[in-house]
């Protein structure tokens, strides 16, 4: 008996064993979407110990293909290649038995396509109740992409704050919502911004790295600038302020897209607390003008401001067109006075007394923008048009496109691959492990490998009952 005993309790500590290893670490930061375009994403998240993770992916509510990090560590940017433009991914990260609940997000649509909604926001990183609930909202309107337009994580941009006040209270918002962003004042006052660069996966330019940026979304082309590059507040060795300005400008002058955004934090018009900055306005306004930029999002100011079409120092003459400049800069930092008591005439609208975002859909020749509330009260709205040349007809399908060959039965659909455990595209072996399998488990939580040993368990315990029995 006392050997039955002992064999039972080997294999339950057996048990204990596995769950326990399997429940060791823990995500200490929530999966967030970065460098996502028409074929690849990057899915970035932090663990509590070290090990080489999985993220599951794929369409239609499915994860049944997978990629798995080369090395094992606490820091992870897991990249998902050969994906489809504008579809929606659903993907869960199971990493040291710690297991995310699967989130959807969608890949930037092709260059040709019409529609892109995107919201915008800056000076949020503060980790208040305003900062939470704009968050909310944002995601309740189930954008394509999220522009960050600085001081995303304050006082002062270090590893801790950037943890607390940027990605715990937006975390279910970065987990399904693409994110690109600029750097605030904030963010260089630790280390010359280097922990920014450490947290976020940025695209990249050919002279300024992860600085300034472009790329396209749709038939979009969003330009983003370092604005304290742009003053001279960076490092030399980061970016240089005639640097940036030129590739703004071979950027700018390359993009054949209808429509053009650029966004940075330090506002070229500005009647809020800190006002303009006309060095700003110097050195990208004519840029804005002769390559014909539509919007220009900024923060900096704790406040929304809306001015008229800007040509130069001064409000555009009628029917020419002229950038529209925002300050955006309400997204959860406490709100701060106007540096005027009146509205100057190049302004048309400007609120200190809300926290909100900025909501923009643009489709075919009509961008409409909607400042709101995290209530859905509507601050300000307004609309820009211009005319597109027609949309190009799609080819032709061919027969064998659209119907099967007379006398040919239908073929049969080719089941999607699933990947193989280092990142491949061989299929699972039978039996395997997908997260479906698993099913949904709280993070740091996954019964997969304990439940894995308990069949080995019962055959030990059934084995030594037998045996006691002869």
């Amino acid at each position: 008996m006392h050997r039955l005993h002992s064999l039972a309790l080997g294999a339950v500590t057996a048990l204990a064993l596995v769950a326990g290893s399997a429940q060791a670490a823990s995500l200490s930061r929530e999966p967030y979407l970065q460098r996502v375009g028409t074929d690849s994403a990057t899915v970035a998240f932090r663990l509590s110990a070290s090990c080489a993770p999985t993220v599951y992916y794929g369409t239609h509510g499915s994860t049944d293909q997978r990629v798995t990090a080369p090395n094992p560590a606490t820091k992870h940017a897991v990249e998902l290649s050969g994906l489809e433009p504008g579809t929606a991914y659903t993907y869960v990260v199971d990493a040291c038995g710690a297991r995310t609940n699967p989130v959807t997000f969608s890949t930037a649509s092709k260059p040709g396509v019409r529609r892109v909604h995107f919201t915008t926001v800056g000076d949020f990183g503060s980790n208040s109740d305003d900062q939470k609930q704009v968050a909310r909202a944002m995601l309740g309107r189930a954008p394509e992409l999220f522009l960050a337009l600085g001081d995303n994580a304050y006082e002062s941009g270090t590893e801790a704050e950037f943890q607390r006040n940027l990605f715990e209270p937006m975390a279910p918002l970065l987990a399904q919502v693409p994110f690109f962003a600029v750097p605030g004042n904030h963010e260089y006052e630790t280390n010359q911004g280097q922990p920014y660069f450490d947290n976020l996966y940025l695209p990249t330019s050919s002279t300024g790295g992860e600085s300034y940026y472009s790329f396209d979304w749709g038939f979009v082309h969003f330009v983003a600038i370092d604005s304290s590059c742009a003053l001279g507040l960076a490092p030399s060795s980061r970016c240089t302020p005639a640097a940036q300005r030129q590739w703004v400008e071979e950027d700018l002058a390359a993009s054949t897209a209808p429509w053009k955004i650029a966004f940075m934090h330090y506002p070229p018009w500005s009647s809020g607390e800190h006002g303009s900055q006309p060095n700003i306005r110097k050195q990208f306004a004519p840029l804005f003008e002769e390559y014909g930029v539509d919007l220009v999002l900024t923060g900096h100011d704790h406040d929304y401001e809306r001015s008229q079409p800007m040509k130069g120092d001064a409000v555009a003459a009628s029917g020419t067109r002229a950038p529209v400049y925002l300050v955006v800069g309400s997204g959860g930092a406490g709100l701060r006075d106007m540096s005027t008591s009146s509205k100057p005439s190049w302004s048309v609208l400007r609120n200190n007394g809300d926290h909100g975002y900025l909501d923009v859909k643009a489709e075919d020749g009509t961008l409409t923008a909607q400042m709101l509330t995290p209530s859905g009260k509507v601050m300000d709205s307004f609309t820009l048009t211009k005319e597109l040349p027609p949309e190009p007809e799609p080819p032709p399908a061919t027969a064998d496109e659209t119907t099967p060959t007379p006398g040919q039965p239908d073929p049969a659909p080719t089941p999607a691959p699933s990947p193989s455990p280092s990142g491949g595209t061989n299929p699972l072996p039978t039996g395997a492990e997908t997260a479906e399998d698993l099913g949904p488990t709280a993070a740091g939580c996954s019964a997969g490998p304990a439940m894995a040993l308990l069949p080995g368990a019962i055959l030990v315990f059934a084995g030594a009952l037998r045996r006691r029995r002869r």
